[in-house]
């Protein structure tokens, strides 16, 4: 009995501890956040005046956000297939049992552990216009003059792209590995007597028994590329011309450089709101394809 009283009270702490962190760390910021999107708070004026919902009124017409926004869901788009379906090929490729590869999928791993800032330096070493890409491509002559990768618009979307979705690719692949390990071998021998082979096989057994693998890969991928801010902004710092602005850059920029918190604020109730909204939309579509599957 006097065991069980520890017990449950141990369990009490550690669910009040974790209640307690939730709110401070989650709940209460977001609640600063959103009082502070209801004023005209400014860093260097020192006031904060209550304003209603005039940020939000300027936000409606901000052609800059749209824009970012925009920039920010192409991507998130992209980024998600890509980076899953990269996940999906691993995952298939490095599902052996052997030293080498689980080795392999530890190599596999490794950009997903690496700071998203690091990681933004090393390739802004190899897509710079002296960089390591077109050195190599002109050099063997399929380039006659070094390409802009950052430097134009669609080229450096593009590159962020590969980049981000180089990094996703290793969470993808650990999750669809586990998915994949946790279908019955029974299934598989089943489908071998059916006389059920290749791509027929991953039509019929595997992908669907990787459905719940798949919701979670593509809902937090979505949600790490709506949120991306560090990697954007060592590689190009939204340029050229603002044309890579993501929308967490956008917060920042507003907040730190035109010193406007209270607008900025707001703009992180909307970021919040749209990916919010997204996840939730994709987790539940995804989630009606476990069921139908």
């Amino acid at each position: 009995m006097r065991t069980t009283r520890h017990t449950d009270r141990g369990l009490t702490l550690a669910a009040g501890l974790a209640i307690g962190l939730y709110l401070v760390f989650l709940v209460l910021p977001l609640l600063l956040s959103l009082r502070s999107s209801l004023t005209n708070e400014n860093p260097l004026r020192g006031t904060s005046d209550f304003i209603g919902l005039r940020n939000y009124t300027e936000l409606a017409g901000d052609e800059r956000l749209r824009a970012s926004v925009t920039f920010t869901l192409v991507l998130a788009a992209g980024v998600t297939v890509a980076a899953n379906a990269l996940g999906v090929g691993f995952a298939l490729l490095l599902n052996r049992t052997s030293l080498s590869y689980r080795v392999m999928r530890t190599l596999a791993f490794l950009p997903q552990v690496l700071s998203g800032v690091i990681v933004a330096f090393v390739w802004q070493t190899v897509l710079t216009q002296n960089g390591l890409l077109n050195n190599v491509l002109v050099r063997v002559g399929l380039l006659d003059e070094p390409f802009p990768w950052l430097g134009s618009p669609n080229a450096a979307l593009i590159s962020i792209g590969v980049v981000v979705t180089w990094v996703l690719s290793g969470f993808t692949t650990v999750v669809y590995l586990a998915a994949l390990q946790n279908i019955p071998l029974e299934l598989h021998d089943m489908a071998s007597i059916d006389g059920v082979r290749g791509t027929q096989r991953f039509r019929k057994v595997t992908w669907p028994m990787i459905a719940p693998g798949t919701t979670i890969s593509v809902t937090i991928s979505l949600i790490t590329v709506l949120k991306l801010y560090d990697i954007i902004a060592v590689l190009t710092g939204g340029g050229p011309a603002e044309s890579t602005q993501s929308t967490a850059l956008y917060i920042v920029k507003l907040a730190f450089t035109s010193d406007r918190v209270g607008y900025a604020s707001a703009a992180a109730m909307i970021l919040l709101a749209l990916s919010a909204l997204i996840a939730l939309t994709v987790t539940g579509f995804l989630r009606r394809r476990e069921v139908t599957l």
